[in-house]
């Protein structure tokens, strides 16, 4: 690992890597600073950010509601959520 300006110093600290390597079972990738093609989450925010375009809620619990039952929706997708996953390149489980 190398340590890059902009990345969180606990990911790439003396500690933080005698951690993983004690765990053989573990692979960590270190990810460009700011690399959200490489980040399959961006791809459900996106998509949850466009469902709610130019939708007008009276207020914050009625907002929260509506975003729970649209990630609920996605939760029941896995075609979406892999699609997602294979977007970076990894595998879906």
């Amino acid at each position: 690992m190398t340590q890059h300006r902009g990345i969180l110093n606990t990911h790439v600290s003396a500690r933080m890597r005698r951690l993983i390597a004690a765990r053989p079972w573990l692979t960590v990738f270190q990810l460009p600073p700011y690399a959200p093609e490489l980040i399959p989450v961006e791809g459900v925010w996106s998509h949850l950010e466009r469902s709610l375009a130019n939708l007008a809620k009276r207020g914050i619990d009625q907002l929260a509601a509506l975003i729970k039952t649209r990630l609920k929706q996605m939760q029941y997708r896995p075609g979406l959520i892999h699609g997602y996953i294979g977007k970076t390149g990894l595998r879906p489980p």
